[in-house]
């Protein structure tokens, strides 16, 4: 009789399911959603979401997901024995269904002031159907701790998956996603920090971007006298393509998909705007072609906003590390290996990301990562670590949290980039501009590096079966618009195409896809609307 397990991740921007043989402990299959069900591009996004809407709310839509998500694995989820479930401390709060605002709001006196006791998040085994999933009445679901309510399961899993807590010299570790969670260890203390990058460098908020699939351009070369773009095929292969002039589009050499681009994803922006800088098309975020393009392929550029887009992340990201570096009394010379985990740090080119910004210029050694929260989760269901090994090592943990949104060198560092990205600040004034904040200066151009992939894919063990995608995992939320006019301007002006308004009962009710709402940080429904009668909190499930 199969006996089966389930390792579970929770991103920021979506969910990752495997179902795992226990007598093998290899993957079976694999069931994924690219967006989050809550709404909202970031963890931010999704805190604002479920404190203004109700935990439960938030709650319901990823257990809603979940139930949708997990047939999907194409296993008799009765024979299912034990779950685990990684994620950051906000994530694994609202699929446990516990408080959440002890995450939201610093400092002891106003949580008193609120009413709102910490919650202790040791770690825990709940029965699955006492979490509400369906159909795993004989499951139980692992939940492993957070050594405190800014370092969670994530990190714990960043830091024990790749073995950097076994570096006998300063390292840095980076979880390159919307919520970049990052570490820097020293003598065995860890300096931790989460910077919202947002969602950027996964190919959201970007003009021609789109999520990693088929057709995507995942990367680009400068060759002779143009730049060749890498797209990836229907099986998810990456195929050098096209060879563009980048100043108007015009193909030089057709590649082996001439023209079958759609989009750019993450890695392909980072990717361009690396090539841009080499060959001088960028003084960022200015593009100096005749247009203010970089041409990709045919219907696919770049424009200043998009690079300013990108910029914000990777000025988030770097201002982050060097914060940490600052913290620990460091500087980039003396942090000289880095580990890149998460998809985008494990498909990116490491070499163009150091480039511009994204691993620290100092890094002699860059180590690539893929999933490391599903790698933990794995392990929690398979045995190979157990619940009470984390809870010691949490306690064990010497961990020093910089909270980035209160920081004062996080604060002058991050204007640094925001010049720099945003208001057109010459690269060559970088160092200038720290000296105004009394930080050492860093190289504008790294070292020279060696970089190793430690695996191929982000998602481990997915040879032998197909990756299923849950294309859409949000629900629908509606709200009654009384004073609604019709007059078309939410549907126009949302970015992601997450709103109609249905006026067939005679009061006009806006309905919002929750998986494609980006939430609170973007709101521009409701500043649109000319008789402000939508309200995003008001959304409830229909």
């Amino acid at each position: 009789m199969n006996r089966y397990g389930i390792a579970i991740d929770i991103g920021t921007s979506g969910l990752r399911c495997q179902a795992l043989d226990l007598e093998t402990g290899k993957a079976v299959s694999t069931a994924i959603t690219t967006r989050h069900p809550i709404p909202g591009m970031n963890v931010i996004d999704h805190v604002n979401h479920s404190i203004e809407s109700g935990a439960d709310s938030g709650n319901r839509l990823m257990i809603d997901a979940f139930n949708r998500l997990l047939p999907l694995l194409d296993i008799d989820l009765g024979k299912v024995e034990s779950i685990a479930v990684c994620g950051n401390p906000f994530q694994l709060s609202l699929f446990q269904n516990i408080e959440i605002r002890d995450l939201a709001y610093a400092g002891k006196s106003m949580l008193e002031r609120i009413g709102v006791k910490p919650v202790k998040r040791d770690g825990a085994i709940v029965a699955a159907k006492d979490l509400g999933l369906i159909g795993l009445d004989g499951a139980h679901v692992i939940i492993p701790p957070a050594v405190s309510h800014e370092i969670g399961a994530d990190a714990l899993a960043m830091l024990l998956v790749t073995g950097a807590m076994d570096e006998d010299k300063p390292c840095l570790v980076i979880d390159y996603g919307t919520n970049a969670e990052m570490a820097l260890i020293v003598d065995g203390e860890v300096f931790t920090g989460s910077a919202a990058a947002g969602p950027a460098l996964e190919g959201q908020q970007i003009e021609k971007g789109m999520l990693a699939a088929p057709g995507c351009i995942s990367d680009l070369d400068v060759v002779k006298d143009g730049w060749r773009n890498t797209v990836l095929d229907d099986g998810f292969t990456p195929c050098q393509c096209d060879l563009v002039d980048p100043s108007d589009g015009r193909v030089i050499e057709s590649g082996m998909m001439h023209g079958r681009a759609k989009g750019i994803t993450g890695t392909g922006v980072i990717a361009a705007i690396s090539c841009g800088i080499d060959t001088g098309l960028m003084a960022v975020p200015n593009i100096a072609t005749p247009d203010g393009k970089a041409h990709l392929q045919e219907g696919i550029w770049l424009k200043p906003k998009d690079i300013e887009e990108a910029g914000k992340a990777i000025g988030a990201i770097r201002a982050g590390y060097l914060t940490l570096m600052r913290e620990a009394g460091l500087w980039v010379e003396d942090v000289t290996k880095s580990y890149m985990s998460g998809a985008a740090g494990l498909y990116v080119d490491a070499h163009k990301a150091q480039n511009i910004g994204l691993v620290a210029p100092g890094s002699e050694e860059i180590v690539q990562f893929g999933n490391t929260s599903l790698v933990l989760a794995r392990q929690l269901v398979t045995g190979t670590r157990s619940l009470d090994e984390l809870r010691d090592f949490a306690n064990r943990l010497r961990a020093k949290h910089c909270m980035f949104a209160t920081s004062d060198i996080f604060k002058d560092l991050y204007s640094v980039e925001l010049s720099l990205w945003s208001y057109g600040m010459p690269a060559s004034a970088y160092n200038d501009m720290l000296d105004i904040y009394k930080i050492p200066h860093i190289p504008m151009r790294p070292v020279e590096s060696k970089v190793r992939k430690m695996v191929i894919r982000d998602l481990p063990d997915v040879d032998q079966h197909d990756v299923v995608i849950l294309d859409d995992p949000g629900v629908t939320l509606c709200g009654e618009m009384p004073d609604c006019i019709m007059c078309g301007k939410c549907t126009e002006i949302c970015p992601e195409d997450a709103i109609t308004v249905d006026d067939s009962t005679g009061t006009p009710v806006a309905k919002v896809n929750s998986g494609r709402c980006a939430g609170t940080a973007c709101k521009r429904c409701e500043f649109n609307c000319p008789v402000k009668t939508i309200h995003i909190r008001d959304l409830r499930v229909c």
